[in-house]
């Protein structure tokens, strides 16, 4: 069973994934609507880096470098400007679509499982990853017009 790989991978997106956040929100402090939602959004993530504590004691887990890897790339080095927010922003996205990926995957294996505390745990996460995501692609409808068309 290779229930505990994905246990471990979207532990690790979900660890990265906050960290980013808060990565975002210091490197753009100077925007009033990002440093909050930023450090929420954070915080959802460590809640559910912590809600997989049992998930992790019963099918175990093997961990995955592959998040940090992902991370390192997309947030190679600090960005500033209008551009930098908005590729920042772009970034987070795709984090947090691999975390919303990685809750699907789980999900359907907890329905195959029969087992209802993982297929409750996969379907409430992912309905606060979903949340995550909807701010995420807002504020980059918001950003994109100002940034690609205005010139600096």
């Amino acid at each position: 069973m290779h229930v505990g790989n994905y246990l471990g991978l979207v532990q690790a997106s979900e660890q990265q994934l906050a960290r980013a956040l808060r990565q975002v929100a210091e490197h753009h402090g100077d925007e009033p609507d990002i440093v909050q939602p930023c450090q929420l959004a954070a915080g959802w993530s460590d809640a559910h880096d912590e809600a997989l504590r049992p998930l992790i004691e019963r099918y175990s887990e093997a961990k995955s470098d592959e998040p940090e890897r992902l991370s390192q790339t997309l947030f190679e080095e600090p960005r500033t400007g209008s551009l930098a927010l908005l590729r920042d922003l772009h970034d987070l996205w795709l984090l947090a679509s691999e975390v919303q990926l990685c809750w699907t995957v789980l999900l359907m294996a907890a329905k195959g499982l029969r087992d209802s505390e993982l297929e409750q745990t996969c379907q409430r996460l992912n309905a606060e990853t979903s949340r995550q995501l909807t701010w995420l692609v807002t504020r980059i409808k918001q950003e994109a017009p100002q940034t690609l068309i205005v010139a600096d």
